[in-house]
């Protein structure tokens, strides 16, 4: 215990002119005049969020510029939301050179695209043993390890092929628009956690080949990642620990892949996408590292709209 008597009557103040504000006035939010995306994206406060997306998108238009890989990978739920639509532009538009997704993203692709609906109810399906089991998702899936197989590709260009060829509109399925561009976009999946593995028309062996080539493949796009963009999106497992072997392995052969932007956005911030995509890479190899949190179904159109009205300015130029 002190001894003397506390008085907050001799407290200390100080004048408001001598400190410097962390709020300032061409921080605030503005009124939007609808008049489009630029005048809406200038709308918005310069709070962290808002400038973690702007450092994000500016970045993904430098590496458009200098030809460095901009990777996206993401888990199903992206797709879920109803966001195939606009990964299959980001591919046309050149805001990412390569996607990447766990097995379930790939699932919920074919269906949409085939189909015209996806996700089921779980809960209803195991009380009555039909959960997963769904005869042309698994012989539809079976029929592009087996395409994989026979030529030699990975599984993502199999299923665009096979999505593409069952009329699937590529605008819809980033699977079907990978293989219209010729880019790559690549499944890697865990055996025994998607719904098509325990049919039998699903080869596992032949599975894990097409999936290897797909990690091959994904490798070549983290070997140009220096100076570029990796960003991960409802990858809570799966696609962040791809990554972080794949940059090993780039590192370990020789590849300068130093000082990119690494960016992890999500509903909830888990640890592997913070660990091992933002917070390791930056740390030991330099570069930027953002995490902004919301649902993808707002943060990934929030995205496009800044890329689109820094595109339409050009002011994310040096």
């Amino acid at each position: 215990m002190v001894d003397r008597k506390f008085d907050r009557s001799g407290l200390r103040t100080e004048p408001l002119a001598g400190r410097a504000g962390k709020v300032t006035p061409g921080m605030l939010w503005r009124p939007w005049d609808g008049s489009g995306a630029a005048s809406f994206e200038a709308s918005l406060p310069d709070a962290p969020a808002t400038s973690s997306l702007r450092a994000l998108a500016r970045a993904i238009l430098a590496a458009r510029d200098s030809g460095s890989s901009r990777i996206l990978m993401y888990g199903g739920h992206v797709i879920k939301c109803g966001l195939g639509p606009l990964l299959s532009a980001w591919l046309d538009r050149g805001f990412v050179t390569s996607l990447a997704t766990n097995g379930a993203g790939s699932i919920h692709d074919l269906e949409m695209a085939l189909f015209g609906q996806t996700s089921e109810d779980v809960e209803a399906g195991i009380a009555d043993g039909s959960f997963g089991m769904w005869e042309e998702t698994a012989a539809l899936y079976g029929r592009a390890v087996d395409m994989a197989s026979a030529d030699g590709t990975g599984l993502g260009a199999a299923l665009g092929r096979v999505v593409g060829d069952g009329g699937g509109d590529p605008a819809v399925s980033p699977l079907a628009k990978g293989s219209e561009l010729g880019r790559p976009v690549t499944v890697h999946p865990a055996l025994g956690t998607d719904i098509v593995h325990p049919v039998r028309c699903v080869d596992w062996g032949r599975l894990g080949e097409a999936a290897e080539r797909d990690f091959d493949c994904l490798g070549r796009s983290v070997a140009g990642l220096g100076g570029g963009v990796v960003m991960n999106v409802g990858s809570a497992v799966m696609m962040p620990e791809v990554f972080l072997k794949l940059l090993s392995c780039a590192r370990n052969l020789g590849f300068d892949v130093k000082d990119f932007t690494a960016a992890n956005l999500d509903m909830i911030q888990h640890y592997r996408p913070m660990t091992n995509v933002v917070r390791r890479p930056a740390s030991a190899l330099g570069g930027r590292a953002l995490s902004i949190t919301g649902h993808h179904e707002i943060l990934l159109p929030l995205l496009d709209l800044v890329l689109t009205a820094m595109e339409k300015r050009g002011d994310w130029k040096p």
